[in-house]
């Protein structure tokens, strides 16, 4: 087995220890965040770093990279408050991929993919057509990551739409049956399969 000490870390090239560190935690969920500028502006980028917090109330967060560069999700939402989470599908993986791509803020990434824009009513936010689960959420605080000079958003799911055949009877979504993919690193994507479900470990006696 390769031992990689924090001084080899250190030493290695931005990009080797990019792909390293980024791939070896496993893979990650994988989302397409909608969101719009006050003036109108409409913004879709793909996240890899969306997490359950709780289910009452039903929270989740995000890490926004540090805002020394223009981010354009975190300064719509600051400044609307909202915005949606939609998972990604096989057939959308270039141009969810694409979608971290800079542009300028008027520059809609809607305009430059494939990506269709779905209105759902009372929802400014755009949400990402053919997507099989869509979120919507609500900002609700961040914390500032002082190590790393990012931000944990932090947003409460105020509308769930998702395809009822992933539904099962018990409230459980099965995501292979949509073909929803996940990311492995920053670049790869992956279709993982369900293996087994189990029941509620208890402690054996």
């Amino acid at each position: 087995m390769k031992h990689i000490p924090s001084n080899e870390l250190r030493e290695m090239s931005k990009i080797y220890r990019l792909n390293l560190i980024n791939s070896i935690t496993g893979y990650k969920s994988a989302h397409l965040l909608g969101s719009v500028s006050k003036e109108g502006n409409e913004n879709v980028a793909i996240f890899s770093s969306v997490i359950h917090l709780g289910s009452n109330p039903a929270l989740i967060g995000f890490i926004i990279r540090p805002t020394s560069v223009p981010r354009h999700s975190y300064s719509n939402i600051i400044s609307t408050k909202i915005f949606t989470l939609n998972a990604i599908v096989n057939t959308q993986i270039s141009d969810a991929h694409h979608t971290s791509a800079k542009y300028p803020e008027n520059i809609s990434e809607f305009e430059k993919t494939d990506l269709e824009v779905e209105k759902k009513d009372s929802w400014d936010a755009p949400f990402v057509k053919d997507s099989p689960i869509q979120i919507g959420c609500r900002y609700q605080n961040e914390y500032h990551i002082k190590e790393n000079d990012t931000i944990m958003i932090v947003a409460t799911i105020e509308d769930i739409y998702l395809s009822e055949a992933l539904l099962q009877s018990d409230g459980w979504v099965q995501l292979d049956k949509g073909n929803i993919i996940a990311i492995n690193g920053l670049d790869g994507y992956a279709n993982p399969k369900l293996l087994d479900r189990l029941p509620y470990a208890r402690p054996k006696k």
